[in-house]
């Protein structure tokens, strides 16, 4: 997010004012013996009568004060400010000026990065992060410190390995981010809150809790965010505040939009915010088609917020519009409800008075945002005597807390290489370990960006340090950038004097970050080299471990029998350097898989503003993501190594479906025959097909574990179509699950796979079409067809 200097300026005062009162000074709507009586404090009446209630009761001027994330107090009423921005992507964070770490509550739990979280491919866990958050969240609430209107998860596509914020996504598959929006969405607004303080046996594994069926209460709200087809900083002249993705039909159906869809549908999530890039020429806050597929076709409960300061780009970057009124009634009319910066404020009035706007409009955004703190029960008088009321600082960082961060940096760790199980390291037959780089001894280089302040810290140097007596560190860099080797000789030196060396090498903040695209798949600067400087004079083969969110070209390491093994870890939060060791050391068995693929240096030819999903061999175009990238790779999406080894047996799973659908002149024409290679195909519109739910199936399969050493495994489900359309995947994900299995033992599992989800694609138009013909569905090595028919 980006904001104006007036902006902070305006941010600055309300947070001198806010939060230097004490917990016991802040105010609610309705705790006031003098306002209690109003129609919206009553609450036996429905929250849109609550709300119309406000409305009725507010002057023009009023109405406008509200319509930015810093809301005015409206004092005769009783209704203090309100600022809709607080950050809670993986941890409640610094970055919106609705939290405050200045007060009684002076650190949060910081879990792993977003994409380190994905690796584990488990959805219990992103449940329970989202829960620990809300709890967090709520915590902080109550004495003054955080907001109740949470801008997060961040549900973009990680389409290009450049993109500096790819890290703070669930990745490039849009199957898998969807699976996380969902869970995250439903544990931050309050999915069952209290159990989420009893984890249950093997959490993270297995036990998914159930789900508080009643959507008309929050806890916390959470918003799905960029919308839409948002993943480029600044590359070359492009910036994302100018930026017009150009994307087809095709791509937006079954890649750049799925994860929202599912947010907001089987989420239910309160929020979503619209992206500063345009979309195929309209600014994405501007753009009725994208906000209103949102709100009437996928059924947003909630608000619509623009990114922060995206209203003014609409008029004064992007020259959409010829003045700032027409900027203030394209966004309105469109469907966003609040600008996240003052443009609105300073703007509306006189939309209003050139008669752009109507007042009208304005009473159906605020109806959004009035229920939306409804449903969080700001109008209920003081939170503190409420459902939410004990929660205070001994809710936050606490061990449970604290020992979920740290199983998720366990989960989400990723072992690439182990030649020779050179891995894991006796902790019993090793007394000197040599740590090289910079990011070995910073434990704040481990966090990620959108971070607030960690319960503790622990480098990955202070990790090693509860299985080994003996350390030898050097930087062997000054920084990540590494712009010199002058610290070369010092890094060498230990090295060979240690029994066992690990390099830390990768990015951080200077390399990737909001605003900052990468121009590179290398490691930064002279770290290749000092890569291969230490691992000629080691005793041993080298261990290279891999800090930050983008992939890397590393082949140099691949193919070196001097670097043993290599690791992934990404930014790990607070718990990364305990886990890493724990990895190294044996005391848990990495299960991670990556969530994106790793492109070789080449792919930075391929220019980054190309939207397109699908390859196009005409014009040397090789595609993006495992999905439809048709060149080479460095590691694949899915790849990921464990110190066991496991068999998969595919226990039932059926061989024929048959579709029904009306048929008649509409379906005649949706169910379309093609001749591909000789042989007839067709295909049938989802929307045609009767009883989509009834078409379910599950896939049983059993994992064995065949090796010597307990763990916990990620099973994959994968489908390749039959070609029935131009740009049919070459596969696609369907279906995943963790599973713990212990060694010499056996664990099954059973996949629901539903066929007009998973086993469908778009077609040119964005519809939503199953192709019909052998589909074959693959686990492992495993192969299984299912013939798709139609009555």
């Amino acid at each position: 997010m980006s904001i104006s200097w007036k902006s902070i300026l305006i941010f600055f005062f309300f947070f001198f004012f806010q939060f230097c009162k004490s917990s016991s000074e802040l105010e609610f709507p309705c705790d006031s013996s003098l306002h209690r009586s109003y129609p919206f404090c009553n609450t036996s009446l429905s929250i849109t009568a609550r709300a119309q209630s406000i409305l009725s009761l507010l002057t023009l001027q009023e109405k406008i004060q509200q319509l930015s994330n810093n809301a005015s107090s409206i004092p005769r009423l009783g209704i203090p400010s309100y600022q809709w921005w607080s950050e809670g992507l993986h941890g409640i964070a610094t970055n919106g000026p609705g939290v405050s770490f200045d007060g009684p509550i002076t650190s949060a739990t910081t879990f792993p990065q977003v994409l380190v979280t994905a690796a584990s491919f488990n959805r219990t866990l992103w449940f329970l992060i989202g829960s620990a958050i809300a709890v967090e969240a709520r915590a902080m609430f109550n004495v003054g410190q955080c907001g109740l209107t949470i801008w997060a998860p961040n549900i973009n596509i990680f389409r290009d390995p450049r993109w500096g914020r790819g890290q703070e996504t669930p990745g490039e598959d849009p199957m898998v981010a969807s699976a996380y929006s969902i869970e995250f969405v439903r544990g931050l607004q309050g999915g069952n809150w209290k159990t989420e303080r009893v984890l249950p046996d093997g959490f993270g594994e297995k036990g998914k809790m159930e789900e508080d069926d009643g959507m008309d209460s929050l806890m916390i709200s959470a918003c799905c965010k960029h919308f839409t087809a948002y993943d480029l900083e600044k590359w070359k002249n492009f910036s994302r505040y100018t930026f017009d993705a150009v994307v087809t039909e095709q791509d937006l159906g079954d890649t750049y939009q799925p994860p929202f869809r599912s947010c907001i549908q089987q989420g239910k999530a309160s929020c979503l915010m619209c992206s500063y890039n345009a979309v195929n020429g309209v600014p994405a806050c501007a753009n009725p088609h994208l906000l209103q597929q949102a709100r009437n076709d996928w059924g947003l409960k909630g608000y619509i917020t623009s990114d922060c300061d995206a209203v003014a780009t609409v008029f004064e970057y992007q020259k959409y519009t010829d003045t700032r009124e027409d900027a203030i009634a394209d966004v309105l009319k469109a469907g966003m409800d609040i600008n996240c910066g003052t443009f609105t404020l300073r703007n509306t009035k006189s939309a209003i008075d050139q008669g752009k706007v109507k007042e009208d409009e304005l009473d159906s955004v605020l109806l959004n945002l009035f229920s939306v703190q409804i449903r969080l029960g700001l109008f209920d008088g003081n939170p503190r005597e409420g459902k939410f009321g004990d929660l205070g600082a001994q809710d936050v960082c606490t061990a449970q807390h604290r020992t979920l961060a740290l199983e998720a940096a366990r989960q989400g760790i990723v072992l690439l290489k182990n030649q020779n199980r050179f891995l894991p390291l006796d902790k019993n037959a090793i007394s000197s370990l040599a740590l090289i780089g910079s990011l070995a001894n910073n434990a704040s280089k481990l966090l990620g960006g959108y971070a607030g302040v960690p319960c503790s810290q622990m480098s990955l140097v202070e990790g090693f340090q509860e299985y080994v007596e003996t350390i030898f560190f050097a930087s062997g860099c000054l920084d990540v950038p590494c712009a010199s080797d002058n610290g070369f000789d010092e890094a060498i030196l230990i090295s060979k004097q240690a029994d066992f060396v690990i390099v830390v090498a990768g990015l951080d903040s200077s390399q990737e970050t909001e605003d900052l695209d990468r121009v590179s798949l290398l490691l930064p600067g002279k770290q290749m080299d000092l890569v291969s400087s230490v691992a000629s004079v080691s005793k041993k083969p080298i261990i290279l471990v891999l800090v930050g969110g983008g992939p890397l070209d590393i082949s140099f390491a691949k193919k070196d029998s001097r670097v043993a093994s290599i690791l992934w870890i990404g930014y790990p939060g607070e718990a990364g350097g305990k886990a890493l060791a724990e990895v190294i050391f044996g005391d848990y068995n990495p299960g991670g898989r990556l969530p994106v693929t790793w492109y070789p240096e080449s792919l930075t030819n391929v220019p980054m503003n190309d939207m397109h999903m699908r390859a196009d061999p005409s014009r040397g175009y090789p595609g993006r993501t495992y999905r439809f990238y048709t060149g080479d790779s460095v590691y694949g999406f899915g790849q990921g190594l464990s110190y066991t080894s496991f068999k998969y047996g595919l226990l039932s799973a059926p061989k024929k479906l048959s579709l029904s659908g009306k048929i008649g002149a509409k379906c005649s024409r949706r169910m379309m025959a093609q001749v591909v290679d000789g042989v007839s195909v067709s295909y049938m519109e989802v929307e045609d097909v009767e009883s989509c739910d009834m078409l379910r199936f599950h896939v049983k399969l059993s994992v064995s574990n065949i090796g010597e050493f307990d763990g916990s495994h990620v099973v994959m489900l994968f489908s390749e179509f039959p070609e029935v359309l131009k740009g049919t995947p070459q596969r696609q994900l369907i279906g995943f699950d963790r599973l713990h299995v212990k060694r010499q033992q056996s664990a099954q599992s059973s996949i629901l796979v539903d066929p007009c989800n998973h086993l469908s694609m778009a077609d040119e138009y964005g519809k939503r079409v199953i192709p019909l013909g052998d589909h074959i569905i693959s686990l492992g090595d495993l192969q299984h067809t299912i013939s798709i028919q139609v009555l």
